[in-house]
């Protein structure tokens, strides 16, 4: 039997006067998956998770979660439902333990499971020495990490992560993704909200690119490379300009620009496994190869191929 969609949008659609902000969004996330919301700055990723996450209401549209439709069993759906926020949202003069209990017992766990629970949340995210201290003396790091405990202290079936990793230390990211990776392989849902595609690439199972609101494409990150229609990228460098036409006759490979004065070449290849016929090419070219480079193309090629900015274009975030 295939994985059940947990996480299910259709036609999402949503407005903040005359500037629409998600336009038509359909999408699913299946038990088990990771699936990564990315674009940039001002897409609507944040937009997006506030309505699976019932903070605000569509215009348009149907969330459900574990089957429940936002419209009919609000309720029953929170239940089931993890949400990170990118902003902190935690209690400062309490401790790391008594934070995580609140949102428990928020869930309408009892005390002595939301207790339990707390503990194991904290002991996942790496935070179970740190128990007792006020949040005000835990790092930047540290406090992301108890924003993740408190969003899944209650075991939900679904969560909502947006930006988790913003200003994180390497030892906190790393504990993150270990975290996200070990609730999916338990069998949530995870839907992750990033404009780093280094993180969709390592963490999720599918991708989906939005921009202005609108779903541009969504698949596998190999499958939204090749929509892209980039192709792997080689440049040389010669002491001297090479002999014209050195690389004819190998299908696929073009020169990008022509021969640089100072001998550089850049070639588009069909693919990865031409780069040794190449190699053998240039050590016959009438000039000396002095290093080469190769750029495997990737989502953030992909993303500007089908969008026509980057990534990380600055705009304000819905």
């Amino acid at each position: 039997m295939p994985p059940t969609a947990l996480v299910e949008a259709a036609h999402l659609r949503k407005s903040y006067g005359a500037r629409l902000a998600v336009d038509d969004l359909t999408f699913s996330v299946k038990a088990g998956e990771v699936v990564g919301l990315l674009g940039p700055n001002g897409a609507g990723k944040t937009t997006t998770l506030s309505m699976l996450a019932t903070l605000i209401a569509p215009d348009a549209g149907e969330v459900r979660i574990a089957g429940f439709d936002s419209r009919v069993a609000p309720d029953r759906l929170r239940r089931r439902l993890g949400f990170v926020p990118q902003s902190i949202a935690l209690y400062p003069p309490l401790s790391a333990f008594q934070n995580v209990e609140v949102f428990a017992r928020l869930q309408g766990l009892t005390r002595p499971i939301a207790q339990a629970r707390s503990s194991e949340a904290l002991e996942a995210v790496g935070l179970g020495d740190r128990a007792d201290d006020p949040v005000w003396s835990l790092s930047g790091g540290m406090q992301r990490r108890l924003n993740l405990a408190c969003g899944m202290v209650h075991r939900p079936e679904a969560l909502l992560l947006d930006e988790p990793t913003v200003g994180v230390d390497p030892q906190s990211r790393e504990r993150i993704f270990t975290t996200i990776r070990a609730m999916a392989e338990s069998g949530v849902a995870v839907l992750y909200s990033t404009h780093y595609m280094e993180e969709v690439e390592r963490m999720c199972d599918r991708a989906l690119l939005i921009d202005g609101g609108k779903l541009l494409a969504q698949g596998t990150v190999a499958q939204l490379i090749e929509l892209g229609g980039r192709h792997p990228r080689m440049e040389l460098t010669f002491d001297r300009v090479p002999r014209p036409g050195w690389h004819d006759g190998i299908a696929g490979v073009a020169a990008i620009a022509a021969t640089l004065a100072d001998g550089r070449v850049l070639l588009e290849l069909a693919n990865l496994g031409q780069i040794g016929e190449l190699l053998e090419r240039a050590r016959n070219s009438g000039a000396q190869l002095l290093e080469f480079a190769v750029h495997s193309p990737n989502l953030s090629d992909a993303f500007i191929a089908l969008t026509g900015r980057a990534l990380r274009d600055k705009a304000a975030e819905n």
